[in-house]
């Protein structure tokens, strides 16, 4: 339907809902091509069954322009199609201007109706407790919120402070904390992030999800130079998602990480390859056997199959660095992964490069031996979500399967005492010459969500410039901070005093477990 449109007309689909632009700077121009895209549409949905209802369709004039200037005027079969102030596209409220404020209050009043539910099941008697509560606010308000995040994220930071009262005033029905009580501690309580971290996360999560997909239509979004040079030069203006998104990218050092393809159509879904690993230890538990147990049990499998040549994979991730390790006939080969990499990554990895190793042997009868269950469990199911590089291995071993390749695979318990698996990981954790592929988006979206959480980890400013520990107070009131405990009753004395107060307790982000002491002098 799409490719009907002039070729300055831009569509986007989805399901029955359609939309279809035109910019530039005259609007006779924009309202002649917008008039034929019309035209071309109305054509091809008579030649294939279909309606476009006039009275659902709305137009919507996006100028920031203060003087007076004219609207378009587009028909659909000699029925003109209003222009209007907003209009609602996908849940998300486009007005005229860009500002999203209709969208954040309307937002913000539906998210307030729902507070009801949390304000209801937060009684002292029979009420939930803090975990259910939570879950219950993320899923039935935190998701509105976080919907469509990334297209009015660009509204001005006036604008989205209205949804943070939604968010703290559920942080503290859920907590149980007071109206008095530090929104940072509402944070470090219910572990939640402030909402305009979580915008920052999600919309870089959705930034690298974009780019896993050729042919997405956002995924090679980028302004011209003469824009970028004007947002530059102003900026006050909010520059669109694709410049917004990079600027935090550039601070968290992940701007060049590429991302792993995901193709959806790997393979058919009659003919999606998979494996049946071995697993003769399957009897024993490693916690209460005895590593020589382990020992003879390999060499007895090996035994049974002694034709087919061993073939050892090991990945090692540490807190600076992550690498596989290969070793066919005792000849270990290594590579140093990229930093953000998952465990998960490095072990599928080493089991790629072994198959690539093995393409270029003139044997064709070989075992691949693994000490992690997840990497094998990922070749065996691939249909429920798999790695990209678990795809990757089904491609390369279907090749050599082909080619009359027989391979086995089967699992071994780490660290206990077998040779190729320890030669394996000592060579993963030495690695030293480097492998560049790409990521797969689930270790990069787990390295983005750690990142953001120790941004918020940080304390506030407020925080951090606390004042110096109370030496003198006035005597006739004079207060300390103690920790509650209902066991323990603090002795007060006839003569006003004053508790010292550490430095550490008045930084503390968490007010809420502290009671107030107060003496005051008799008259």
């Amino acid at each position: 339907m799409l490719h009907v449109l002039p070729l300055s007309v831009s569509g986007t689909l989805y399901v029955d809902n359609l939309q279809i632009s035109c910019q530039g700077s005259n609007m006779n121009l924009i309202e002649r091509q917008l008039q034929r895209a019309v035209n071309k549409l109305l054509a091809w949905c008579d030649q294939n069954g279909h309606t476009i209802s006039p009275e659902k369709s709305r137009c919507v004039h996006f100028c920031r322009k203060r003087s007076l200037h004219p609207d378009p005027v587009i028909q659909i079969r000699d029925t003109n199609i209003p222009v209007v102030e907003e209009v609602r596209f996908l849940g998300v409220t486009f007005d005229r201007k860009l500002t999203f404020l209709p969208h954040v209050l309307n937002l913000r009043k539906r998210c307030e109706k729902s507070l009801n539910i949390l304000k209801f099941l937060s009684t002292t008697t029979w009420g939930a407790d803090r975990p259910s509560l939570l879950r219950i606010y993320q899923s039935v308000i935190l998701s509105r919120i976080d919907y469509g995040c990334e297209v009015y994220g660009s509204a001005r930071s006036s604008v989205l402070r209205h949804l943070d009262t939604v968010h703290h005033s559920a942080l503290r029905i859920c907590s149980g904390a007071f109206r008095t009580s530090p929104v940072h501690s509402l944070y470090v309580v219910c572990q939640q992030l402030p909402l305009y971290l979580r915008r920052k996360k999600l919309c870089a999560q959705y930034f690298f999800r974009l780019q896993s997909y050729f042919n997405h239509p956002v995924r090679r979004l980028n302004i011209p130079l003469g824009l970028g040079r004007l947002y530059n030069a102003r900026p006050s203006n909010i520059p669109p998602f694709c410049v917004r998104i990079k600027s935090f990218l550039v601070d968290s050092n992940i701007l060049t990480v590429q991302i792993h393809p995901t193709s959806v159509f790997t393979f058919p879904p009659w003919d999606v390859p998979r494996i049946s690993y071995l697993n003769p230890f399957l009897m024993y538990d490693k916690s209460t056997t005895a590593p020589i147990v382990f020992q003879q049990i390999f060499l007895y499998h090996r035994h049974q199959y002694n034709t087919y040549i061993p073939i050892f994979t090991d990945g090692s991730k540490t807190t600076t660095r992550v690498g596989c390790g290969v070793v066919i006939a005792d000849v270990p080969s290594s590579f140093q992964l990229n930093a953000l990499c998952s465990v998960l990554t490095a072990e599928l990895t080493a089991i790629f490069l072994a198959l690539e190793r093995i393409s270029d042997l003139l044997e064709h009868k070989f075992c691949i031996y693994s000490d992690s269950k997840s990497a094998l469990e990922a070749l065996s199911h691939p249909q429920n979500g798999t790695h990209p590089l678990a795809l990757d291995i089904l491609c390369l071993l279907q090749s050599l399967q082909a080619r009359d390749f027989q391979i086995l695979f089967c699992w071994l318990p780490g660290h206990v005492g077998i040779q190729g698996n320890e030669l394996a990981d000592a060579a993963a954790k030495t690695a030293t010459t480097s492998w560049q592929h790409p990521l797969p988006y689930a270790d990069i979206k787990k390295f983005i969500s750690h990142h953001v959480h120790n941004l918020c980890s940080k304390p506030p400013d407020s925080i951090a410039r606390a004042s110096p520990p109370v030496t003198n107070l006035p005597i006739s009131s004079s207060m300390a901070l103690a920790p509650l405990n209902p066991k323990q009753q603090l002795p007060i004395s006839s003569s006003p005093s004053v508790a010292p107060v550490s430095e550490e307790a008045l930084a503390s982000p968490d007010f809420t477990d502290f009671k107030l002491v107060t003496n005051k002098k008799k008259s």
